[in-house]
């Protein structure tokens, strides 16, 4: 796994990415394009595509600073985040213990801007638990889950199908799998063995089809700060499946 996400300026990118104002992210003194302000609160999205009922627990793979975690904790009895960064978990443990976080947002060379990322309001941090693990070996007793949410994490991964393979245990019959990747392969991160062979898309319905029903299929945009005039803009397949 790589330690890129233990970098300070990509934690800071990554609190902005969760916990950042629209205002923060793109001030309102520049005409930004539609797409743009279309792609912010990437993290809030991604759990609206779960039902709207109340169940009881739910899952967060891959849950960097958190925010997924904490959306997904307003329908869930309790919500487990779990992340390889032991930055990322750090983060999200402070806002579940009240503290505000202060990052700095990179404007241009030297310039940057102080901020703040806080708890969202009307969360219930007694709902939420974080803990630092590897997607790919999750605890054999850690049980299994009426939601799962993995967003932009299976192309992040060594070897994606030790985790695929774990999806049937982890998900209770009736219960529902949220999957969002940009299908973005990279070696730094997969090797090429271990990329899908094809499309994506199929390459999960091969792996998930047994054991799933896809139930959706839609694409998430998102944006990512890296300085005043730099941004990543990227759209994110994402898939719902319902435990059979």
């Amino acid at each position: 796994m790589s330690d890129i996400y233990e970098d300070p300026g990509v934690l800071a990118e990554y609190l902005l990415f969760h916990y950042g104002t629209a205002e923060e992210i793109l001030p309102p003194d520049v005409a930004w394009p539609e797409g743009m302000t279309e792609a912010l609160d990437f993290a809030v999205r991604t759990t609206l595509h779960f039902s709207k009922h109340n169940v009881g627990r739910g899952l967060d793979l891959g849950c960097a600073v958190g925010r997924s975690t904490y959306e997904m904790s307003s329908s869930c009895s309790h919500v487990t985040g779990i992340d390889f960064s032991q930055a990322f978990i750090d983060a999200a443990n402070a806002l579940r213990e009240g503290k505000a976080v202060g990052y700095v947002r990179r404007d241009e060379g030297h310039l940057a801007t102080g901020l703040t990322a806080k708890l969202p309001e009307g969360i219930d941090p007694s709902k939420v638990s974080f803990l630092r693990g590897d997607a790919m070996a999750l605890p054999i007793d850690i049980g299994a889950f009426d939601r799962v949410h993995a967003a932009n994490l299976i192309c992040r991964l060594t070897d994606p199908i030790l985790l695929l393979d774990r999806f049937p245990e982890l998900v209770n019959p009736g219960g529902e799998l949220v999957l969002a990747t940009p299908c973005t392969w990279l070696e730094n991160f997969t090797a090429p063995k271990n990329w899908p062979p094809g499309d994506t898309l199929a390459w999960l319905q091969g792996h998930l089809g047994g054991a799933f029903e896809l139930v959706k299929r839609a694409d998430e945009p998102f944006l990512i700060r890296e300085t005043a005039r730099k941004f990543q803009w990227t759209r994110s397949m994402l898939t719902v499946w319902r435990r059979r």
